[in-house]
């Protein structure tokens, strides 16, 4: 049983070649897009990733995923089961199936996301007790085009993305009444990745 086990583990994707040094360029590059809403970050990939996660969102993973932070994974992500075993190895995060308790939640296929107010919002004591949703996307470069106002950005800019849901922003006008309670976002995009923190109030500009 141990053998197979220890097979097991060693067929799985590796995780930071430098875990001291990818983790702190990593949780900057993270740190950097939330002061900075809708600008483009980049990631340092991860020396390997399972299927179905992309490159920027194992980063995170590996960074912020701990012990402490309940993880709540979308059917897509959820139904890998390399995924939630590369997961619990390189991270220990309890994977748990109650969204309103989740830290992070993972959500490999947008078009199916359930609805926010699912999700930990966090209390006007600890605003900070909410849930961060790390939402895979097809493009942060190409797609339709978004203006973000809000803290962090001068007057306003410009975000070109593809996403699904395609009404994830107009979900997220929620937040506006719930402040300072409400959800963050991260879209990741291959080893992209662009932060919509709560504050942040987007217009839909169309195609």
């Amino acid at each position: 049983m141990r053998g197979e086990v220890m097979t097991t583990i060693a067929e799985l994707p590796p995780g930071f070649a430098d875990k001291v040094l990818s983790a702190q360029s990593t949780f900057r590059s993270v740190m950097d897009a939330m002061a900075r809403p809708g600008s483009v970050q980049r990631i340092v990939p991860t020396a390997g990733t399972p299927h179905t996660m992309m490159r920027g969102t194992a980063a995170i993973a590996l960074t912020l995923f701990d012990h402490d932070t309940p993880l709540w994974l979308d059917a897509c992500m959820a139904q890998n089961s390399d995924v939630v075993k590369w997961l619990k190895f390189h991270t220990g995060a309890p994977v748990v199936q109650d969204t309103s308790i989740a830290s992070f939640a993972l959500i490999g296929d947008g078009a199916a996301l359930p609805p926010l107010e699912r999700f930990a919002l966090g209390t006007s004591e600890y605003p900070d007790r909410s849930t961060t949703l790390i939402l895979q996307v097809e493009s942060l470069s190409a797609g339709r085009s978004f203006e973000l106002r809000g803290p962090g950005i001068d007057g306003a800019t410009m975000l070109q993305a593809s996403i699904k849901p395609f009404d994830l922003f107009d979900r997220l006008r929620f937040n506006e009444a719930l402040f300072p309670r409400g959800l963050d976002v991260v879209l990741v995009a291959d080893d992209a990745v662009v932060a919509i923190p709560r504050t942040t109030r987007v217009a839909n500009k169309g195609s």
